[in-house]
């Protein structure tokens, strides 16, 4: 295994020195305080071989962040993201506590090949805000609810993060979120319908006002509220979801998405929650990336997902992929928000069984490493009964992954220090 002890010493070191209706600004760095306001202050010289490091002090994290009023573990999760990316990054598992290859369950897929918990758990409100989850304790639907709690009450207390996409079904019906199986109708007022005075707004406030009582009811051992990372209208710039960009204007959809983040933070008081921008693979430029964001006041997290530039297994789009992350990394670092790269993976089916031999360690290493980009996690999606993104012991696939988490920057559960811990300003 490599060297865990070195690589938390040199975290710790790490943390502890270290288009809209409005107009969205650059962030603008603070000049330093030379004793005299007359006096302009020289540039800093550049040393290329200085390491990158986190630009503000630990105290001045909640100024960044969409909720200046988050909880502690909240900004102390913030901060340590953003420090992680400057040099390593978290490996995480959609469902890691709950779909396994071959239905076995017991350990997460990740700790039967490596031995540790991934570091991240994704999980979905999709069953939670079900029209059908009536709350009752024999209702297949809130028995899900109180799985998906109980798994993300242990990821917390084992240390891990915690990141909820949202499958929401559409408002007309309740039935289904991908657009091939809705009406021509609900594909086009779907999305417009739940914006302030739409047809249905009044019941995507209901579903978060679901949102907002599960999310504050995520209690850790420690007595605690725990952090959660919050991906709405995931892979947006596509067309199979009914949120997808075919279906609302740029400002249709910033609208919705700021109605969203204030609903939630302002009126339904949630304090435990980042934000996360998570388009999929869509975009070349930062300009396209940009198109629909809401603004810095609404985002915590940049990132992308991305499997079709994974898909060739001859890694003939391995660099476009990294090109694409390169845009979110240098967005993230002029912006002051977390690195991501939101979702990911090659899925090994019955009918797609070829796993290039150096997939994980040297095709998925180059599109989060090539170009010094900074990225502060990846997730890969589920395991299911006959497909894997994680191999597990037995399967192609699974010496190349033990060779791509032995490398530097990949962190597991192990690796990881107490990242709901804020450190001291020096």
């Amino acid at each position: 295994m490599k060297n865990r002890i070195f690589l938390l010493v040199f975290f710790m070191g790490l943390i502890m020195t270290s288009c809209s209706k409005d107009e969205i600004e650059e962030p603008t760095p603070k000049p330093p305080d030379t004793g005299n306001p007359d006096e302009t202050p020289e540039e800093p010289e550049e040393n290329p071989d200085e390491e990158a490091t986190i630009s503000f002090l630990p105290s001045e994290t909640p100024s960044y962040m969409v909720d200046a009023s988050a909880t502690a573990e909240t900004v102390a999760l913030f901060y340590n993201l953003k420090a992680i990316s400057y040099s390593n990054f978290i490996v995480g598992q959609q469902d890691a506590f709950s779909s396994f290859y071959n239905d076995n369950d017991g350990y997460s897929d990740i700790k039967k090949l490596t031995g540790s918990d991934p570091g991240m758990l994704g999980s979905d409100f999709m069953f939670i805000t079900d029209d059908q989850n009536n709350g009752q304790p024999n209702n297949w639907f809130y028995q899900q609810e109180q799985m998906i709690k109980q798994n993300a009450i242990d990821a917390y207390n084992k240390g891990m993060v915690n990141i909820f996409c949202w499958h929401l079904r559409e408002p007309y019906e309740g039935d289904n979120f991908y657009t091939s199986e809705m009406t021509e109708f609900q594909k086009q007022n779907a999305f417009k319908s739940i914006l302030p005075g739409g047809a249905n707004h009044e019941y995507y406030k209901k579903k978060l006002q679901k949102v907002a009582e599960f999310t504050k009811s995520l209690v850790g051992e420690d007595g605690k509220q725990i952090p959660i990372i919050f991906r709405p209208f995931h892979e947006f710039d596509k067309d199979f979801f009914w949120w997808g960009a075919a279906y609302s204007s740029p400002q249709e959809f910033i609208d919705v998405w700021r109605f969203t983040v204030e609903y939630l933070r302002d009126e339904l008081g949630v304090d435990n929650m980042l934000y996360a921008f998570s388009p999929d693979n869509s975009y070349s430029t930062e300009t396209t990336y940009l198109q629909r964001y809401p603004g810095d006041a609404y985002v915590d997290v940049v990132g992308m997902d991305n499997y079709g530039d994974l898909s060739p297994q001859d890694g003939s789009r391995i660099g476009i992929a990294n090109k694409k992350l390169q845009v979110v990394s240098d967005l993230a670092e002029e912006r002051v928000k977390i690195p991501a790269f939101t979702e990911t993976g090659y899925f090994v089916t019955p009918s797609e069984t070829y796993l290039a031999p150096d997939f994980y360690s040297d095709m998925l290493y180059k599109v989060l490493t090539d170009n010094d980009i900074k990225v502060g996690f990846m997730m890969f999606w589920q395991n299911s009964a006959d497909t894997y993104t994680v191999p597990v012991p037995g399967t192609d696939g699974a010496e190349d992954f033990m060779d791509f988490i032995e490398k530097p920057e990949p962190w597991l559960l192990e690796d990881m220090s107490n990242i709901y811990d804020l450190p001291a300003d020096e």
